[in-house]
């Protein structure tokens, strides 16, 4: 397979012209159209059927139709997972649900069996078949493999090293997908048992009752306590910010985040945060500079203890796992905009979380730069000056120093 060379040479500075699909997570429409809005280049959720993180709220075909629309008037694509192990008893439907998928309009299906594989090929569907991380593709052979199978990508499994990953993409006949940000599984590839022992909730059937994250108590051979914190096999959170030019050389195909079940405050933070990475490595990558900017935004969402997960080696317990939970922001999400009049410096907001009048908050917007103000002057829809804003989800007018847009947010700074 001839590859597509990653950078050229133009107007006298190397440019990178094969530049990653920034792939983000959907739990809803209103975290898709945020994931899109925010410079995602395509977007992955699931159906009411056959995909895993039950929890999420899952997208009806209506949904999945309103879905692919809004997305392709924004020029991004829609991957719908249909990644459960199947059982016996989820063989029915299959074959309708994959026919009104290719008939909305899907760009591709991300499949872990080989009978969605084979089907969705049998019936001559016109979207793309990407291989779930959940068949665990650590290596060149195996990706050969799905490719003869018809597969058009394989999303390897998160314990591929950087290493292993750019002797696989030499080798690949399609394209890779790679794990860069998100939640870590303490089981190989989220093949998780843990759930279905303590719980009786499938993980590999979109169950998961995150047993792994638990508190549990230690006891030695004679059911003697050890020590004095509860232990859990607690998962670090991947974050790849310094590995993404290492990557981008390497010829990744699709950057994966990983979040169905986070805010849309976690969505337009990373995605935004990992755009304007992508966007300034690849427009000039001889003459780039990693500040430290993109780590403390990625540091403003609630996020767990990060590693770089298995990217540098085989990670041990100490790199890998936390024992104390440690998921707090540096900041709260108050702020949705909704319209701005540029006459009077007036901003239509929905409020997401109790902020008050001399509090500082921290705009964000995929199109600007963060700028920061104190909220001097807030009004009720009926021009009523009021100290708080404290009824979620309350649509108020504030007065902003800057120009904002619809779709902008803002954090409340924490001092």
């Amino acid at each position: 397979m001839m590859k597509k060379e990653i950078s050229q040479i133009i107007d006298g500075r190397r440019v990178i012209v094969k530049k990653p699909e920034l792939l983000a997570p959907a739990g809803n429409l209103e975290k898709l159209k945020t994931a899109v809005l925010y410079g995602a280049d395509a977007v992955f959720f699931g159906g009411k059927e056959f995909s895993l993180r039950s929890q999420a709220s899952n997208f009806s075909l209506e949904n999945i139709q309103e879905a692919v629309a809004f997305s392709h008037a924004h020029g991004a694509k829609v991957h719908v997972t249909a990644n459960i192990v199947m059982h016996e008893e989820n063989l029915d439907g299959l074959e309708d649900y994959l026919l009104k998928l290719d008939e909305i309009g899907v760009d591709a299906i991300i499949a872990a069996d080989p009978h969605v594989i084979l089907t969705a090929k049998r019936l001559g569907c016109r979207f793309e078949t990407h291989l779930s991380t959940q068949m665990s593709s650590t290596n060149s052979e195996a990706v050969k493999f799905w490719a003869k199978k018809g597969v058009e990508r394989v999303v390897l499994a998160r314990e591929v090293t950087y290493e292993a990953l750019t002797q696989i993409i030499e080798q690949s006949p399609i394209d890779i997908e790679y794990f860069i940000h998100g939640a870590m599984c303490v089981n190989l590839s989220g093949r998780c048992m843990l759930s279905n022992y303590y719980s009786r909730r499938d993980a590999n059937r979109g169950g998961c009752s995150q047993s792994c994250r638990w508190f549990y108590t230690l006891e030695d051979s004679r059911q003697q306590t050890i020590g004095n914190t509860p232990f859990t096999m607690s998962s670090c959170d991947l974050a790849s910010i310094t590995e993404i030019p290492q990557l981008i050389e390497a010829g990744v195909d699709s950057f994966k985040i990983e979040g169905r079940m986070k805010s849309i405050h976690y969505i337009a933070t990373i995605v935004s945060t990992y755009r304007k990475l992508i966007d300034a490595y690849c427009a000039d990558p001889d003459h780039f500079n990693m500040s430290d900017f993109y780590e403390k935004e990625i540091a403003k969402a609630a996020n767990r203890k990060v590693s770089t997960g298995f990217f540098y080696g085989i990670a041990n317990e100490k790199q890998q796992l936390f024992n104390l939970r440690d998921e707090h922001p540096t900041q709260e999400f108050v702020i949705r905009v909704l319209a701005y009049d540029e006459n009077t410096g007036l901003a239509k907001i929905e409020q997401r979380n109790h902020f008050k009048v001399g509090d500082v908050v921290e705009f964000f917007s995929p199109s600007q730069d963060n700028f920061t103000m104190q909220v001097e002057a807030l009004y009720n829809l009926d021009m009523e000056a009021i100290e708080v804003a404290n009824h979620p989800m309350e649509e108020l007018y504030l007065k902003v120093s800057s120009h904002v847009s619809a779709n902008d947010m803002a954090r409340k700074v924490r001092k």
